[in-house]
């Protein structure tokens, strides 16, 4: 279901007769009518268009459909429960104890400890909590966790979150919504690969300092972290040192990237008049590149640039700062024709990961070799 809540969503809301639906409790349901851009309010089968509520009022067309299908059944639509987020999560603890499910409360409240109770997002009315809240969250959760860990911690939250609007919490399920997330690890998962013209506006998008890091990211195929984490004591002149930890236990590997003539020229103003051990990016001048900052980064430019971007030429909404990793390693595939052995240690990973990822760039490239191969006679 799209979130209403949102005007940028509602505008992007295809034109049709039947509404788009966002559920407020069971039975009950909110509508959109894009076109007319006009609400209106449904309970089972029974309907009321809301003709005194304004396009862009979503809160108003809200009260007014829960109050109305509040007085069609009164199950439908609980007393409504203005709380935060800890207090919706409170409730559903409190719900799975009165149930007889000590266990499943016990293991929930450990993980909501860990997750939501030390964050800023605990003291957030759960009603107000918007999509960008969620995911600003989330980023903060990523540092030093693997992506099924993280999943996971998600998942007891929504779970937590959903049920504490079926006890009357206020609040939109859209909001705390995610894909899970795959692992950067397992780069076959996370193939998101964006076109020349895609990255080009993406870095026009960015503010000057995210831009210079994406563009780094373009240039050397590099992991964010990686390249948040090297100094201009790194860069050579022709080469960029790189590293990563990797395995168990985490090993620290190593490898040197040769640049092209535009790379070079690219690191070269990048560390013009600054020290060995400063590093090559930063967010502001000042401060180091972090998860979290390099994606919220990623997302406002790819808002940005989807707000003018039509079909193809509109960054997909499962792409990342990562992607610029996967179109780097493709083209080298594909396009520049680089044998894989060589694209894998430039860019860190393996023949069987590149096999795994990007094998169809492969079939391609032996293809146009093979057809120049005169067979001996």
């Amino acid at each position: 279901m799209p979130d209403l809540s949102r005007k940028r969503e509602r505008e992007r809301l295809p034109v049709r007769r039947e509404p788009h639906w966002q559920r407020l409790a069971k039975g009950a349901y909110l509508g959109f009518r894009r076109g007319p851009d006009t609400w209106i309010a449904r309970y089972l089968k029974q309907y009321r268009a809301l003709d005194t509520i304004g396009s862009d009022d979503y809160d108003g067309a809200k009260r007014q459909a829960e109050a109305w299908c509040a007085s069609l059944g009164a199950s439908a639509v609980r007393r409504s429960v203005r709380g935060t987020v800890k207090d919706a999560l409170d409730a559903y603890l409190a719900d799975l104890e009165r149930h007889g499910r000590q266990d499943a409360a016990k293991v929930a409240r450990g993980q909501y400890r860990v997750c939501v109770y030390s964050d800023p997002i605990a003291a957030l009315v759960l009603e107000s909590a918007t999509k960008d809240d969620f995911l600003e969250w989330r980023d903060r959760l990523r540092a030093g966790r693997k992506a099924r860990s993280l999943n996971r911690l998600i998942r007891a939250v929504v779970a937590g979150l959903n049920r504490a609007v079926e006890l009357g919490h206020v609040g939109n399920p859209a909001a705390w919504k995610f894909k899970p997330l795959a692992d950067e690890d397992d780069e076959s998962e996370t193939a998101i690969f964006l076109s020349p013209a895609q990255r080009s506006a993406l870095v026009a998008a960015a503010e000057p300092h995210a831009a210079a890091f994406f563009r780094g990211l373009e240039v050397t195929g590099a992991r964010p972290k990686e390249l948040a984490s090297a100094t201009v004591g790194d860069y050579d002149g022709e080469t960029l040192r790189l590293a990563h930890r990797k395995g168990r236990p985490p090993k620290l590997r190593v490898r040197h990237v040769v640049l092209s003539a535009e790379g070079i020229r690219f690191f070269d103003e990048q560390t013009k008049a600054k020290l060995p051990k400063a590093p090559i990016f930063t967010r502001d001048g000042s401060k180091p590149w972090e998860r979290s900052a390099w994606a919220k980064t990623f997302r406002a430019a790819a808002e940005k640039v989807n707000e003018e971007a039509r079909g193809k030429d509109r960054i997909p909404l499962e792409a990342s700062a990562y992607s610029f990793r996967h179109a780097r390693i493709s083209e080298l595939l594909q396009v520049h024709g680089i044998d894989p052995l060589t694209v894998a240690a430039q860019t860190g990973t393996s023949l069987r990961m590149i096999e795994k990822a990007y094998h169809r760039f492969i079939a391609s490239a032996m293809r146009e070799k093979l057809a120049a191969v005169k067979e001996a006679t």
